[in-house]
């Protein structure tokens, strides 16, 4: 975790071995394939140029096939060398590492934008909200996804009286440290104050249970996942909840050839074309590896 007393604090997965011990070795099957489920039918059919949130290890990236090119973003560097090996060299990517509450891009540069599985890791989720929001262009898709705290379950454990916090309160939750739970009346109304309208909703994963999934065979657990989406975003009593927001019209567009900015002054920086950007604040950035680091400037 990285923590500064004027800055919201960070989980840090540099070093983890997260996609394996959670996704490839936890029996993570039936999340997995629900979560597909719900991006085929939220994703637009094609796009120029998307920003990945959290991508980590590029589990869901090549979800995004009709982009024609996504910027794959995390804060570990770790994670992203992961990405590199999964995904393979192309300059259909671009690796980045950087801090989502001082993003590294221009306004108004993305037609699309995703955040999967990491909102739930945001000490203050509305500004890191407002941190995408400023980098897409008008009428830009974001698909974001986050953990519900209004779900079954929790709303059974606060009636047995084995939970303290109410599931029906409108604050988010942090079950364990770094660790959020939102309800979906502020999410909506966040994304709204943002501008954003928001086009569809989806709740997944009904069946998270690990009776279920250890008895029941997982393809029709993602089947029936996928039967009930979009009749239970009515209720939205799942641990997860997907949606499709899209960015007001009116908003700046990325001038030609604009690209990165300096996530300290927000000077522009241009088109990731060389090894290093230099910055009129005089800081320089830099690749390693074939990842942008923004997290920290060069020396």
């Amino acid at each position: 975790m990285a923590t500064d007393p004027q800055h919201p604090p960070i989980c840090d997965y540099e070093g983890s071995d997260y996609q394996t011990r959670f996704w490839e070795q936890g029996g993570r099957g039936y999340e997995d394939g629900s979560e597909a489920i719900a991006l085929r039918r939220l994703l637009p059919k094609q796009g120029k140029l998307m920003l990945e949130v959290g991508a980590g290890a590029g589990r869901n990236t090549p979800r995004y096939a009709g982009y024609e090119r996504i910027v794959v973003m995390d804060y570990s560097t770790t994670q992203l060398e992961q990405a590199q090996e999964y995904l393979g060299a192309s300059d259909r990517y671009v690796y980045v590492a950087a801090d989502v509450y001082k993003l590294p891009f221009v306004d108004g540069l993305f037609d699309g934008a995703t955040m999967i599985r990491v909102l739930h890791h945001m000490a203050d989720a509305p500004a890191a909200l407002a941190q995408i929001r400023n980098t897409l262009r008008p009428k830009a898709s974001f698909i974001l996804e986050y953990a519900n705290k209004r779900n079954l379950k929790s709303i059974l454990r606060w009636l047995l009286g084995r939970q303290k916090w109410s599931p029906f309160n409108h604050e988010p939750v942090e079950y364990i440290e770094l660790n959020y739970d939102f309800h979906p009346a502020a999410i909506n109304r966040w994304l709204r104050e943002l501008g954003f309208s928001i086009e569809r909703q989806l709740a997944v994963s009904h069946f998270r249970l690990g009776w279920l999934k250890r008895n029941v065979p997982t393809k029709l657990l993602v089947w029936l996942d996928g039967l009930f989406q979009p009749l239970g975003a009515f209720w939205k009593f799942t641990p997860s909840i997907f949606l499709r927001a899209r960015a007001a019209q009116g908003t700046p567009v990325a001038a030609s050839g604009a690209f990165f900015k300096c996530p300290e002054c927000g000077a522009p920086l241009g088109e990731p074309a060389s090894a290093v950007l230099q910055c009129s604040c005089g800081r320089r950035w830099g690749q390693t590896k074939g990842i942008w680091n923004f997290k920290q400037a060069l020396s």
